[in-house]
């Protein structure tokens, strides 16, 4: 299987959230998706009235290599593995057939659901999902994952959640608004809204917290905030910049920007200690850290050759490495999930295109064609990524798989949106 097929993980689903802030234009997808068959469950329904077999149904068709069968189309719609004829599903011609049952408990539900293989008339496994009677949802979503990466061996993202910036585009208080959602564009929720710009948001590990910049007073600042409580924390105040906050793999440091030496340059801050240290030390522009896997490392953006171009540098050594050279601009650098390939704002004729960058052999790959594209965010399975971009003068999200075989725009229903961010898997 290609990153093309896996990369559509939620571009259907998108579609039929009719009251999303984010809205979905497929503009490349793939052809000729597996058929499977969801079929309605047993049981009760949630009180919330959503069908989970629709939304699990919903995620496999959006990521473009499923085509779920019709509940309508559907022979029969067994409940039990007794009740499943093969010959009946084969005639449709479903590759594979889901079924479960839902039963509620301890002021929650549980999902039990069966995945079977039609060619080979087995069972693949049985699992149970549980969660409260808010969580419907994530029961769904969390199943999607479990039939997705059994059929394909790649980890699906359709639990994942999206965090990006929303501009209104008028002055009043809460013109700027810091926007979550679930990667299927439900549930938006407003974090924070300002008069002032929001900038530069980043998820922790464990999607506890977030971080990012806000000029509410007057300068730029770097601001924790708890989304458990909802507390925000200020962390930085200092004269001049403040700036691209990135957590640490472990969620114990921040890493981020500060030019009250002077010029631009990166630190690391102790969440637990408040101490600072500063790692890099030259009379260029340093900006726009982001960690290594391991944690042993930063990349970032510096102009110390000439041009914008991105480096990297050992926490322990101070070892200083320049990792890309095709190209006068670079920037806005990304680390892969398995830490063997960085995304970034590649200048390539004048126009600002996301390019992909193996960081062994140093080959680049062009990813989007679309215009003054920014602010690259890959998704923790490594397959895709969002980015920030131009449509009809209006600033909207759109994404594309990292072999660019699958591209499409997501644009806000409001204002304008930015600076996205793909969060981790949950915990």
């Amino acid at each position: 299987m290609n990153f093309s097929k896996l990369s559509l993980l939620f571009l259907l689903v998108l579609a039929n959230i009719a009251r999303a802030e984010l809205t979905i234009e497929i503009t490349q997808g793939v052809d000729d998706p597996m058929p499977v068959a969801v079929v309605p469950f047993g049981g009760v329904v949630p009180e919330t009235g959503e069908q989970m077999h629709n939304i699990i149904a919903n995620d496999l068709r959006s990521s473009g290599f499923f085509r779920p069968i019709s509940p309508s189309d559907m022979l029969s719609h067994p409940s039990q593995e007794a009740d499943i004829y093969y010959r009946d599903w084969r005639l449709l011609g479903a590759s594979y057939i889901v079924i479960g049952n839902i039963w509620q408990e301890s002021g929650g539900y549980a999902l039990e659901y069966s995945l079977f293989d039609v060619l080979s008339q087995q069972k693949i496994w049985t699992k149970v999902t549980r969660g409260n009677a808010q969580q419907v949802r994530d029961i769904a979503h969390a199943s999607s994952d479990q039939i997705y990466e059994a059929i394909t061996n790649i980890r699906g993202v359709f639990s994942t959640k999206i965090l990006y910036v929303q501009d209104l585009g008028v002055d009043g208080p809460g013109r700027y608004r810091m926007m979550t959602s679930d990667v299927d564009g439900a549930r938006e929720r407003v974090l924070y809204s300002s008069s002032q710009p929001l900038l530069s948001p980043a998820w922790s590990n464990n999607m506890q917290q977030i971080a990012y910049v806000s000029f509410e007073t007057s300068r730029p600042a770097i601001y924790r905030h708890d989304l458990v409580s909802g507390a925000r924390e200020q962390i930085t105040n200092f004269p001049g910049l403040n700036g691209a906050p990135a957590w640490s793999p472990d969620d114990r440091k921040l890493a981020f920007v500060l030019s009250k030496d002077g010029n631009p340059e990166i630190y690391t801050y102790d969440l637990a200690t408040k101490k600072l240290r500063r790692i890099t030390n030259h009379f260029a522009i340093d900006t726009e850290p982001n960690w290594t896997p391991d944690g042993k490392s930063l990349i970032f953006t510096s102009n110390r050759g000439g041009s914008p171009q991105i480096y990297q540098i050992g926490l322990a050594s101070g070892r200083v490495e320049r990792l890309t050279f095709d190209g006068d601009y670079n920037a806005r650098g990304r680390v892969s999930p398995d830490g063997k390939s960085i995304v970034m704002v590649h200048r390539e004729n004048g126009v600002f295109h996301i390019a992909w960058q193996e960081i062994a052999t140093g080959n680049i790959r062009v990813l989007t064609e679309t215009w003054l594209d920014e602010s690259p965010t890959i998704a923790p399975n490594g397959a895709m990524l969002l980015y920030a971009t131009q449509h009809n003068n209006k600033g909207v999200l759109a994404a594309v798989s990292m072999d660019a075989g699958v591209k499409f725009r997501l644009p806000s229903k409001l204002g304008d949106v930015r600076e996205p961010a793909w969060s981790p898997f949950p915990k």
